[in-house]
């Protein structure tokens, strides 16, 4: 069991991974015996976090790129690659929100949701997947939503890019199996995150949730780990083109 979830000798790179979930998910692969490099859109801060890293034992570097320009992720996955290592697992965590009702949504707004939420996820995969492929080899994790599926008020250009983000999952794992790739998703419920602080220092919102949600409560950041654990070891090596959904069982309720 120790082998199947263990990621030792693998390199993980984690975008949006300065801090929040991202910074969360590369301590959790650290941990599990992971090389992980850390990306944010500051040196400064993407160091900063892999240093923290560091200090608690793990290998950690730090590259700065932004993941909405092809320029930029085409010329930092050839960095890495060739300043650090191959990348075994990516992880696309980077991620925005905007909160408007549908009607006033400014098209600025949907512009920067949709390029860093699902145009980024095609970018870096792409460029990644190249490696990957011919290396016969390779996990990609994509973070979608419980938005993936579901619709909810002021949010409407999020939920459609989580919900690209989930055929994309689909599309790439079709055309990617055959290159022994695993590519699968984690769409969150609702999690306390920088994110989503307005929304849990509402106490009516907060009341709904844990009425709507089997489990009756928040989730707790730390209880993604496990998933991306499973996602990036060879304990997923069968699982495809799958979007794991961990939500205290919220999706499935009515």
């Amino acid at each position: 069991m120790s082998t199947l979830f263990s990621l030792a000798n693998k390199r993980a790179l984690i975008t949006g991974s300065a801090r929040g979930i991202g910074f969360l998910l590369a301590t959790g692969l650290a941990e599990a015996g992971a090389e992980v490099i850390i990306n944010a859109t500051t040196q400064a801060g993407a160091e900063k976090a892999a240093h923290q890293l560091r200090e608690q034992g793990h290998r950690a570097h730090a590259i700065a790129f932004d993941v909405t320009q092809s320029g930029a992720v085409n010329a930092a996955i050839e960095q890495i690659e060739h300043e650090i290592g191959n990348i075994d697992v990516l992880v696309n965590n980077a991620g925005i929100q905007r909160r408007r009702p549908f009607l006033e949504f400014p098209e600025q707004d949907w512009n920067a949701v949709i390029a860093v939420n699902q145009t980024a996820v095609f970018l870096v995969s792409q460029a990644v997947a190249r490696k990957m492929v011919t290396r016969k080899y390779g996990k990609i994790i994509n973070i979608g939503s419980m938005q993936s599926e579901l619709g909810r008020d002021t949010i409407t250009p999020y939920a459609a890019s989580k919900g690209a983000v989930t055929m994309l999952t689909r599309g790439m794992c079709v055309e990617l199996a055959r290159y022994n790739i695993q590519v699968n998703g984690i769409a969150p419920g609702y999690f306390k995150t920088e994110m989503t602080q307005a929304l849990a220092d509402d106490e009516a919102f907060t009341a709904w949730l844990v009425k709507r949600t089997p489990a009756a409560r928040w989730g707790n950041p730390q209880e993604l780990i496990g998933a991306a654990v499973f996602l990036a070891s060879q304990a997923s090596d069968f699982v495809n083109g799958h979007l794991l959904f961990v939500d205290g069982g919220m999706r499935v309720a009515v």
